[in-house]
């Protein structure tokens, strides 16, 4: 079984399309089952999850966390049954027949992975950052990007770091670098740019890199939020 994990927090626009579309897409969907794990809503994004689910004849779980999603990811992880997992952003559409494509990777002795990535927007430095996403690069990745592992490999890491309320998927993506873990599908998932349209491309490209740079350079899980909440979560 394939176990989609899909943190959210107050994603009531995005939530019943990305559900939509991953019954819609999905080669098996008897062979998988969806947990949304709600950080603490103040829209009806549960709301909306339960129409969901009493509609659609779908193995779906809508569980209650901490905020934070390397807390949600864990929770949707712990409650999981399958053996392999696959976390989502609510905002991010995996391609067609994206379980087939998982499962494929898996079979050939590829444990982690992620799909390669194209925005949803014309901007020519988007554009040109979705193409580099094909590419194995460890600077090209993302947690936009979709991630998938296998319950054994993600146990040994011990799961995502709740320690880090931002760069969760960098840590565990560097684990997976390390151990030489990761594939790139090259498979389009398409990915919101709603930051970036909000902000401004060079301004969140720019303190996205700082980001990086900052954690590069030693700064810890605290600062590095610190830093976002400043700069990113007016």
């Amino acid at each position: 079984m394939l176990s989609i994990i899909i943190p959210v927090y107050n994603e009531s626009e995005n939530l019943p399309v990305l559900l939509e579309h991953l019954l819609r897409s999905a080669k098996a969907p008897d062979l998988m089952e969806i947990l949304v794990v709600d950080g603490g809503s103040t829209d009806d994004t549960r709301a909306l999850g339960e129409k969901f689910k009493a509609a659609n004849r779908v193995n779906i779980q809508l569980l209650q966390s901490g905020k934070g999603r390397a807390k949600q990811m864990n929770t949707g992880a712990r409650a999981a049954r399958g053996s392999i997992l696959y976390f989502l952003h609510a905002d991010s559409f995996p391609p067609k027949h994206f379980d087939r494509y998982i499962r494929d990777e898996v079979e050939k002795g590829n444990p982690a992975g992620c799909f390669k990535m194209q925005f949803d927007s014309k901007h020519w430095w988007l554009r040109l950052a979705s193409y580099l996403t094909r590419f194995s690069w460890r600077a090209s990745r993302g947690g936009d990007q979709s991630q998938f592992i296998n319950r054994e490999l993600f146990d040994e890491i011990g799961g995502y770091d709740e320690s880090y309320v931002i760069y969760e998927d960098n840590i565990l993506i560097n684990e997976l670098y390390a151990r030489n873990k990761f594939v790139v599908i090259q498979q389009p998932l398409k990915s919101s740019a709603r930051m970036y349209e909000k902000y401004g491309v060079w301004y969140v490209q720019y303190h996205f890199w700082s980001i990086y740079v900052k954690k590069w350079m030693g700064a810890s899980a605290e600062e590095l939020h610190a830093y976002y909440c400043k700069v990113l979560k007016k």
